[in-house]
């Protein structure tokens, strides 16, 4: 029997969220939630080990294709661990997982509203003691190159109009938020024509469940 590709074994799994597998941060018995899962890229390797994965999309092609990919490499999970669902309102319960993703996800709000409604949909599934790994994109180390549009609505040099962050912003996020940082911000700066950060919390075991925008005001950002 040969042995599996690393492309077999992890797909095109995220290089940062990798990271967080060689760092030992994800461990087998884990319960795995991918917030905005897109085909699925980020869940061969879990799908593969036994882990206990859910997702939800709000595409359904893409659903569609994790599904038949769950079917493929976990055929014991049911269909239901994978939703059709916007990752603002998805039906799953408040502390269900070990680890949430959200991958290239929160940079698609149309503003703050938005982009809290998409946090604290996101956070609110995360256990305490919790993992949360968040990639978006940011003006981090490209802070004079973005067209601004609105609030934090950006044009990107690479002709795309993003929701982007700031450093500034993502501390205060993880502080109001109840969590600690488990890796300093780490920034991809990509040919200068767009940056994506890293953002790696741990929720305080402490911390209570913020499932809801308070008095629909954007509390978190402020």
């Amino acid at each position: 029997m040969s042995t599996p590709t690393l492309q077999e074994q992890f797909g095109q799994i995220d290089i940062y969220l990798f990271d967080q597998l060689l760092k030992g941060r994800i461990t087998p018995g884990m319960r795995i939630l991918d917030a905005g899962c897109g085909t699925g890229r980020n869940l061969v390797y879990f799908l593969q080990q036994g882990y206990d994965v859910y997702a939800a999309d709000s595409h359904a092609q893409s659903l569609q294709t994790v599904r038949a990919l769950a079917r493929t490499l976990a055929p014991t999970l049911p269909e239901s661990n994978f939703r059709l669902e916007t990752v603002e309102q998805t039906s799953f319960d408040d502390a269900c997982a070990d680890v949430v993703i959200s991958n290239t996800v929160f940079h698609f709000a149309t503003d703050d509203a938005h982009f809290e409604a998409m946090l604290l949909g996101s956070w609110r599934m995360l256990k305490p003691g919790g993992l949360f790994f968040c990639r978006l994109a940011s003006l981090i180390g490209m802070e004079n190159q973005f067209e601004q549009i609105h609030g934090r609505r950006y044009k990107s040099p690479d002709g795309a109009e993003r929701y982007l962050v700031d450093a500034a912003l993502l501390d205060a996020l993880t502080q109001r938020l109840g969590g600690e940082l488990v890796d300093p911000l780490k920034t991809t700066v990509v040919q200068n024509q767009r940056a994506m950060t890293t953002w790696v919390v741990r929720k305080n075991r402490q911390c209570a469940v913020v499932a809801h925008i308070r008095s629909n005001e954007a509390w978190l950002l402020h």
